[in-house]
């Protein structure tokens, strides 16, 4: 071996020996995720994913990964859709499928993804003065009808308000009159009003079991298969609204179908309520639900 060969040979070694250290290699950090260009991201999104207290765990934890500030405004699903409509949101956390698929087959909803979904019940006063208590769902709206039973509707286009209105249409009812009361608030308002009226409602299950400790309500009508309440997450399409944060967007929805979060969104309420508020479903299609 010549003398330049040895050296050449010896200098290697000394480099790959300064760079591992006597301990051998160590992994080097990772650099630090590049500062998303634009930080603000709109979620427009259902008053449930705020009322259980689910955004409060999983918004932060979005935060802290990426760099992003989450903008919530919480509001009925209608009108969360209307402000994707508007280019108004830069992603939406919805639970009206039917109006949802109007947004996608207008190419203003993309990247549409499930989540997870939980139910629709009916609750009321424990005394249960229409009757309902194990009844369907249409025949319980018939029975508080009937009755002319105090009943508490959201009346603001929201995914619940949305389900009832359908439930109505299906038991051949058009509800009116003084016993068929409009809070135009989100669903935990609506709660504490059917409460006050000892009236009856319409609600998703995750709500009123966060709720339920501050309510003399009871659930009275479940576990009709019609009345799954199932959420979606979509991104506004950039190419309709030039202002929408397409990355900060895409950002979320991705989050929001890791199996990370959908591990949290499993346990979420189970040391609570002896049970999660929420199933998840990201990977599964709307069949797999029926």
């Amino acid at each position: 071996m010549s003398g330049k060969t040895l050296a050449l040979l010896m200098l290697l070694f000394l480099v790959a020996a300064g760079g591992c250290g006597g301990g051998g290699c160590k992994e080097q950090p990772k650099a630090p995720a590049a500062e998303p260009a634009v930080k603000d991201v709109i979620l427009a999104t259902t008053t449930s994913t705020v009322d259980t207290g689910l955004l409060d765990v999983l918004v932060p934890r979005f935060e802290e990964q990426t760099g992003y500030n989450v903008k919530t405004i919480a509001v009925g699903t209608g009108q969360a859709l209307a402000m994707g409509e508007r280019g108004e949101a830069d992603v939406l956390l919805v639970h009206a499928p039917a109006a949802e698929r109007k947004l996608v087959d207008a190419g203003i909803g993309v990247n549409y993804r499930l989540v997870m979904h939980n139910d629709f019940i009916i609750v009321g006063p424990p005394e249960d003065p229409a009757g309902i208590k194990g009844k369907p769902s249409v025949e319980a709206f018939r029975a508080i009808a009937g009755t002319k039973a105090v009943f508490v509707s959201r009346g603001d286009d929201s995914g619940t308000h949305k389900k009832e209105l359908a439930v109505w249409k299906e038991a051949g009812i058009t509800p009116a009159g003084n016993w068929y009361q409009e809070s135009g608030q989100g669903m935990g308002a609506t709660l504490l009003m059917a409460s006050e009226k000892r009236a009856y409602t319409l609600t998703d299950r995750g709500t009123y079991l966060a709720q339920r400790a501050n309510l003399r309500l009871a659930i009275l009508s479940e576990g009709d298969r019609s009345l799954l309440n199932i959420y979606h997450v979509m991104q506004v399409n950039p190419e309709k609204f030039a202002k929408v944060n397409a990355e900060g967007a895409r950002a979320f929805v991705e989050f929001m179908v890791a199996p990370e979060t959908q591990g949290i969104i499993a346990d979420f309420g189970r040391d609570r309520f002896g049970g999660p508020l929420f199933i998840p479903d990201a990977g599964k299609t709307m069949e797999d639900l029926d």
